[in-house]
């Protein structure tokens, strides 16, 4: 919730605070960079000192800062909290995921990931439309409030959280101090470049320099871990190919379903003519699967179907899902709708849970923090790089749709911008940028621009989701068999 619905309240907070573009939009950047950031590092500090220490500490971390967001008398004190918050969030979900990897075996094990898969899924799903609850009745603060008070309760649950594990004292190493640190700084470059890059362009300098940084930081974090006597990142997980395959199934995800959660209410609004709230109800159709299809997976598997087959099958749905959304056009139809948003919704909804429990279960149960801390960081760093790259997409090919538009209204040194503008969903104001005399006819040309711009990406989508599922192919031919083998 803190990721899908913190974004409705920005309207609220920047009127409250008087924020200025840019710090408003680091309220939800600050979390998502933070998270991914942290999220390895977490995992790896929680093999150390133990996955319920490390948990307590990433929920007390979370509700502190929660509270210290619904308290915030400025945009930046907020930005800052809600950085706090993103740090406790990475421990939350890469010790949560430890925790149940090493507390449930076989089948269990498959019902709990499902469990958790559901979960992440119902945030996924009711977060926006709490989030619009809470600020129309309560105001923007509650929104933060409520995960404070959620949190707490979490605290009170940990001693029980703490009986069900097995030994949990820690492996009693030191924690890689030199490793996390560069790791974190490679991770606050790379994702601010990759948040960024849609506001300076990706071809300036500054986005550039933070790539190239990411980069060499990255080189200099490998060649510390080599060396290191207890490295945050033990390299060698990263030779078993299968583990790496799995880990992949996230990324393909982000590009096949996260790109739509994001911009596909947009595409309803301000194409179909849709409101707001008929577009998030027929957001449901997309989100209903993730509820759904976790624990079906999970009973399919008890029953003796494979975990891989419904993995590949998964990696199909958001290929097809997303090729069955290039049906949508200005004129569609709910019945249209209905097919392609629950395809897709399946692709993303089948592989939750169920891919954590294979990952984690393909390796030494002592390394199972930082396992599971750098699947997440994969599945949290791609969800960023593919909303990022399918924002750019979407207002480059835009650009080209409207450029003989623009020319004849108002010049083509502006298509760059009403692009932009339009590739928010806001064809109006997009119109007012172009200097249109005809106002609304121009508005229904960007309408149609926008829509024959969606299809283009959407067929970029599935060209990326194809090339992904040959690649996890490939890495996990064989790895069912071996998939059995740690938890043996």
């Amino acid at each position: 919730m803190s990721i899908s619905g913190t974004a409705v309240a920005l309207p609220d907070i920047g009127t409250s605070t008087h924020a200025d573009l840019a710090p408003l939009q680091w309220v939800v950047n600050a979390f998502n960079v933070a998270f991914a950031c942290f999220t390895l590092v977490w995992g790896s500090i929680a093999d150390v000192i133990g996955r319920v220490k490390a948990f307590a500490a990433g929920v007390a971390v979370y509700a502190v800062a929660s509270l210290a967001s619904a308290l915030a008398t400025d945009v930046l004190w907020l930005d800052a909290a809600r950085a706090l918050t993103g740090i406790g969030g990475a421990a939350i979900f890469s010790c949560g995921a430890a925790i149940v990897s090493t507390v449930f075996d076989g089948p269990a094990r498959a019902k709990a990931f499902a469990m958790f898969g559901t979960i992440a899924g119902i945030g996924v799903a009711i977060g926006p439309s709490l989030a619009g609850v809470l600020v129309q009745g309560l105001g923007w603060r509650w929104v933060f409030a409520v995960h404070a008070v959620a949190l707490a309760v979490v605290l009170l649950a940990v001693p029980a959280i703490s009986r069900a594990m097995p030994a949990d004292g820690g492996s009693g190493g030191r924690i890689d101090v030199p490793g996390s640190a560069l790791f974190v700084v490679a991770m606050v470059l790379l994702t601010t470049a990759i948040v960024q890059g849609s506001q300076w362009g990706w071809g300036s300098a500054g986005v550039i320099g933070l790539f190239v940084g990411a980069v060499l930081v990255l080189a200099v974090f490998a060649a510390v871990e080599t060396r290191s006597a207890h490295p945050m990142l033990d390299l060698s997980v990263l030779r078993n190919r299968r583990f790496v395959g799995l880990c992949l199934v996230p990324v393909a995800a982000s590009f096949g379903f996260v790109t739509m959660l994001t911009y596909l209410p947009s595409y309803l609004t301000s194409v179909t003519g849709r409101d707001t709230g008929a577009a998030g109800v027929l957001m449901l159709l997309l989100t209903a699967p993730v509820l759904v299809c976790p624990m079906l997976a999970a009973k399919l598997v008890d029953r003796g179907v494979s975990a891989l087959t419904l993995i590949y099958l998964s990696l199909a749905c958001l290929v097809l899902g997303d090729v069955a959304l290039t049906l949508l056009s200005p004129s569609v139809t709910v019945l249209v709708l209905v097919a392609p948003m629950l395809v897709t919704g399946a692709g993303m909804g089948l592989s939750a849970g169920l891919v954590d429990g294979q990952a984690l279960a393909m390796v030494d149960p002592a390394k199972a923090g930082m396992a599971a801390g750098f699947l997440n960081t994969l599945r949290l760093g791609s969800e960023a790089v593919a909303v990022a790259v399918y924002g750019s997409a979407l207002a480059t090919v835009l650009g080209n749709r409207v450029g003989d538009g623009i020319g004849e209204h108002a010049g083509a040194s502006q298509a760059a911008r009403v692009a932009e503008k339009a590739a928010g969903g806001d064809l109006s104001g997009a119109a007012d940028l172009s200097g249109a005399t005809d106002h609304q006819g121009f508005v229904d040309f960007l309408a149609h621009a926008y829509d024959s711009a969606f299809h283009s990406v959407l067929w970029g989508l599935a060209a990326v989701g194809v090339v992904l599922g040959v690649v996890i192919a490939v890495m996990l031919r064989g790895g069912e068999q071996q998939a059995a083998e740690p938890a043996a």
